[in-house]
C-alpha cells in the first residue's frame, strides 16, 4: 500500500468529531490522541454505565468505539467528509474487558476511492491484553 499521509492532526479529528455529533457530551464520546500516517489511537473515559453484568465493558461499548476509531481514521486522512459511512463491522470479542478506560488503536489496511478498510484494536488493562479485535469498512462518498 501506498504510504498514507494523514489531512488531519488529532485536534483536527476531534473538532470534526464534535461537529458530527453536536449532541454527544464531551465526559461520554472517546478522545482521538494521536493520529500519524494509517493510524490513530482514541481512548474512552471509563464510567460505571459501561459494564453489563459480571463486572466487565459490555460489547456494545467496544463495537460502538471500533467504528467511532474507524471513523476518526478515516477523517484523519481524508478530512471533512462527514457522510462516510460504516458499511461492514466485524468483531472479535477476545477475553473480557475489566473496568478502565479503553483504548482502541486503528490501522488503515486499505484506502481507496470509495471505501476505507480498518483493523481495530481494543484493550483496557496493556496493548498486549487485547480485550477484541474488528475489522470495519467505511464507504467514502463521491
Amino acid at each position: 500500500m501506498a504510504a498514507l499521509t494523514p489531512v488531519l492532526d488529532a485536534a483536527g479529528v476531534n473538532a470534526l468529531l464534535r461537529k458530527a455529533f453536536p449532541d454527544a457530551t464531551p465526559v461520554a464520546f472517546p478522545k482521538v490522541t494521536a493520529v500519524s500516517p494509517g493510524r490513530v489511537e482514541v481512548v474512552a473515559a471509563y464510567r460505571e454505565g459501561l459494564l453489563r453484568p459480571g463486572g466487565v465493558i459490555s460489547g456494545p461499548t467496544l463495537m460502538s468505539l471500533s467504528d467511532t476509531a474507524a471513523y476518526a481514521l478515516v477523517l484523519a486522512h481524508i478530512g471533512d467528509q462527514l457522510m462516510a459511512v460504516t458499511s461492514s463491522l466485524t468483531m472479535n470479542f477476545l477475553r473480557g474487558a475489566a473496568p478502565g478506560d479503553i483504548h482502541a488503536t486503528a490501522e488503515m489496511l486499505r484506502l481507496g476511492r470509495r471505501n476505507a478498510v480498518c483493523d481495530v484494536r481494543i484493550w483496557t488493562e496493556a496493548p498486549d491484553r487485547l480485550a477484541a479485535q474488528a475489522v470495519v469498512t467505511y464507504a467514502i462518498p463521491q
